[in-house]
């Protein structure tokens, strides 16, 4: 054994990476994959599309590094988590696209399970709030909007699963419908501390058990990739969800470990090893990850969009022309001239939970100019992140001292200073860029001896650079109680609009 291919099937983009054992990057590749838009509320990709792309990029990295598949010695995939895919089980054909996680079509099915009173028995078995975010209510909308897909999924002739499944049942040729611990608690399917799918649960949804993955732990093998370029089977031996693979793949492997990851949206994970005791309401319990029969758990909150309002202003109005162009012009302005921006263009998510409210700007005046408008957009999310790091030392439980970064928005060093300003923390960024890629890896590599330990692998991670709270002339206790009237603002319209 010589490599470990490590997959990320990303919202927007996928990417392949060959690792060797000193933790090198032989080889990457990346394409973006096509968000789609077919009516409001509805974000969904093309399932083909997502399988496609990814064993392109597996040709991709093989061609590049030359290596044979006897050489790789296994196969470790993370993936965008609460994207839901059904498809039937003979054919492998999907029977609709993957509805995105940013989706919020389930809006007022979501409401009607509160109304009813379940919210506190599906939190305090899946340790999440009931909100369009997770999978659960996808999937009765897929089962309730699809000609014929109820009477099948009851005769046992459909498969759910969300990227991961899908990427394995492909990758093995249809042999396997599978899943791991982490992504599996992301479905509000599963018993996060009876490790089960919950019979309960599936009732609520009226999910039939059969269309069901096995739930396996996130480093141990799934089954054989075989593809027609490679000459032999290579092993998936490494499952987990893209921000647990990040927090693991930071190294953020105790308690009072935490970290944010940036990319589409920004999630931010609190180790909590193996404590179970439920998060604060507006935050998730999760598994972290499963390994040598033993659970991790992990407080998260998610913030639906940060790099999203970047792309807003690069693709959408064409202020920009790169994501980087952003900072440069955020950096010609001392501050955002009184410019608030709530970057809610799928909602609010933690700790407010609002997926009708939408992005709003506020305060702008004739002076206003495009870079005070990048300034309030680095500032919106470092507000963003702080707003849910608040939850997370008003718990008690935890001491977090520092917070580990990663993604592309923490290459941008103007936001990770105001980042660290803002929450008064050291903040440490990384040499490694694809740490979801890494984490991944990392498990796959340990469930087959290429790396023997958690503290080698830990061991070939580097550090650039460390952020600390500095001076400033800015009055941040004064712009926090700004944002937070800037929120409430957006809340206001999200009630007077009313959709």
């Amino acid at each position: 054994m010589k490599y470990i291919l490590a997959l990320d099937s990303g919202t927007t983009s996928s990417r392949a990476m060959l690792l060797d054992r000193s933790g090198l990057n032989v080889a990457f590749a990346q394409k973006e994959v096509q968000q789609l838009y077919p009516e409001k509320n509805f974000i969904e990709c093309t399932p083909n599309e997502i399988y496609g792309v990814m064993e392109g990029l597996i040709r991709e990295v093989v061609s590049q590094a030359e290596v044979s598949a006897n050489e790789i010695g296994g196969i470790g995939i993370t993936n965008q988590r609460e994207t839901v895919i059904v498809w039937d089980r003979k054919t492998g054909t999907p029977i609709w696209n993957a509805i995105s996680w940013q989706d919020t079509r389930t809006i007022e099915m979501c409401k009607e399970f509160k109304r009813q009173g379940h919210e506190e028995m599906i939190r305090s078995k899946t340790g999440l709030p009931v909100v369009t975010y997770f999978s659960a209510t996808k999937v009765c909308w897929i089962l309730d909007h699809v000609e014929g897909a109820r009477e099948k999924a009851e005769k046992g002739e459909l498969c759910l699963g969300t990227v991961d499944s899908w990427l394995i049942w492909n990758l093995t040729g249809k042999k396997v419908h599978a899943t791991d611990a982490s992504n599996a608690s992301r479905t509000m399917l599963y018993n996060i501390f009876e490790e089960k799918w919950d019979d309960e649960l599936l009732e609520l949804f009226n999910i039939p058990r059969s269309m069901l993955p096995e739930v396996k732990s996130s480093s141990e093998e799934f089954g054989q990739a075989t593809l027609s370029f490679l000459e032999n089977p290579v092993p998936i031996t490494g499952v987990i969800g893209d921000q647990q693979a990040a927090l693991f793949g930071l190294a953020c492997v105790n308690k009072d470990d935490m970290m944010c990851s940036y990319g589409t949206g920004a999630f931010i994970l609190g180790n909590r090893e193996d404590d179970t005791t439920l998060s604060p309401p507006t935050l998730s319990t999760t598994i972290a990850w499963k390994r040598d029969d033993r659970i991790t758990y992990a407080y998260e909150g998610c913030v639906l969009n940060t790099g999203s309002a970047v792309t807003w202003m690069r693709d959408s109005v064409g202020l920009i022309h790169t994501s980087q162009e952003i900072e440069l012009l955020a950096k010609c302005v001392p501050d955002s001239g009184g410019v608030y921006f709530v970057p809610a263009f799928s909602g609010l998510g933690a700790p407010y939970w609002k997926f009708q409210a939408r992005a709003t700007v506020l305060g702008m005046s004739r002076s206003t100019n495009i870079g005070h408008i990048s300034r309030a957009i680095h500032e919106s999310i470092a507000h963003r992140v702080t707003d849910v790091v608040e939850l997370f030392r008003e718990s008690k439980r935890q001491n977090f001292k520092h917070i580990r970064v990663a993604g592309g928005a923490c290459e941008n060093n103007l936001l990770m200073q105001l980042q660290s300003d803002m929450l008064n923390m050291k903040i440490t960024r990384l040499n490694q860029k694809e740490v979801s890629s890494y984490g991944a890896a990392f498990m796959a590599g340990l469930a087959v001896g290429f790396w023997k330990s958690e503290e080698e692998v830990f061991s070939l991670l580097e550090e650039t650079r460390t952020f600390e709270p500095q001076p400033t002339d800015m009055d941040l206790e004064q712009m926090r109680k700004n944002w937070k009237q800037a929120v409430n603002l957006c809340l206001e319209w999200e009630k007077i609009n009313g959709s």
